[in-house]
């Protein structure tokens, strides 16, 4: 049997948000946002036209003000704001990802598989070359046959 989510509209989400413990704020670089913030994480919301949850910025960490993204580097995930980034830790990895899952849960949005099994990342930079040089030609083979003509 399906459960049934009751839609609330956005300032009803923002009441039951505050109600529940989250530290609720203006959000002064989105229009109509909120930052919703708990135990270090953060993220900001803005009326949907069909669901009250939309993030216009995603969870991240706190810090020095801002709300850091994530990043994945292959090798490590990072926190990355404007001028800084620092890697993260399990710890706020966990936060982050329990913020989202409470945000999701009292906003009756839908848990989706990938995002349920641990915390995405918002970018993804991994350590590639970006340009290649020209591939060199191989010194010919004597064991391999000439093509015919």
């Amino acid at each position: 049997m399906k459960k049934k989510t009751m839609q609330a509209n956005f300032d009803e989400l923002i009441a039951s948000l505050a109600a529940q413990g989250f530290d609720v704020a203006e959000a002064a670089e989105v229009a109509e946002g909120k930052q919703v913030s708990k135990h270090g994480v953060a993220a900001v919301l803005v009326p949907g036209a069909e669901t009250p949850l939309v993030f216009a910025v995603r969870p991240g960490v706190l810090f020095r003000g801002q709300i850091c993204r994530l990043m994945d580097r292959g090798f490590q995930k990072f926190f990355v704001s404007n001028g800084f980034e620092m890697p993260a830790t399990a710890g706020q990895l966990e936060a982050v990802h329990r913020f989202g899952e409470e945000v999701r849960a009292i906003g009756g949005a839908a848990s989706l598989y990938n995002e349920s099994l641990g915390t995405t990342s918002d970018l993804y930079h991994y350590d590639r070359p970006k340009y290649r040089e020209a591939a060199e030609q191989l010194p010919a083979r004597p064991w391999e046959t000439a093509p015919s003509h």
